[in-house]
């Protein structure tokens, strides 16, 4: 299936590059997502159309990204749970609880976001979590799970 994006995705392609996908990637991600529209003569003539107002949003969520990394840079954010006798955490920290976290530092992130490649967080410690605000603009940021204390 060939597409033409319409806003950068990572490891594809900028925004007016015809790019070639498996259909059911194009049909049931790129398109309902907004990132991409079919190859046809009318989608190409009318993307030449809106080339430069594509251009122009897109330098303007890489810019807004730019924005809220330096927010994160240097980041910490410390996640209290309950915990058993042993120190085994009762359930695990994903990504909703980071977000929350997040939030909470006065910086909206949306779940989807947040890269957590080897799964929820099931124990105590310090670990450091992808944030992808961009395809060109990841930042990691420190996030300790620590002991509820007891009251």
């Amino acid at each position: 299936m060939e597409l033409i994006l319409l806003e950068k995705v990572a490891k594809l392609g900028d925004p007016g590059d015809l790019v070639r996908v498996k259909s059911g990637y194009g049909r049931n991600f790129l398109i309902p997502s907004g990132k991409a529209v079919r190859a046809d003569e009318e989608n190409k003539a009318e993307y030449e159309k809106r080339k430069d107002d594509l251009l122009k949003a897109e330098a303007e969520r890489l810019a807004a990204a730019e924005e809220v990394a330096k927010k994160l840079d240097s980041l910490e954010i410390n996640i209290k749970v309950a915990v058993s006798e042993e120190e085994t955490l009762y359930g695990s920290i994903g990504t909703r609880e980071i977000a929350e976290s997040l939030e909470t530092k006065g910086i909206i992130i949306e779940k989807s976001s947040i890269r957590l490649p080897e799964g929820t967080l099931k124990e105590l410690g310090e670990f450091i979590v992808d944030i992808e605000l961009h395809p060109e603009v990841i930042r990691g940021i420190k996030v300790i799970v620590s002991a509820q204390e007891e009251t």
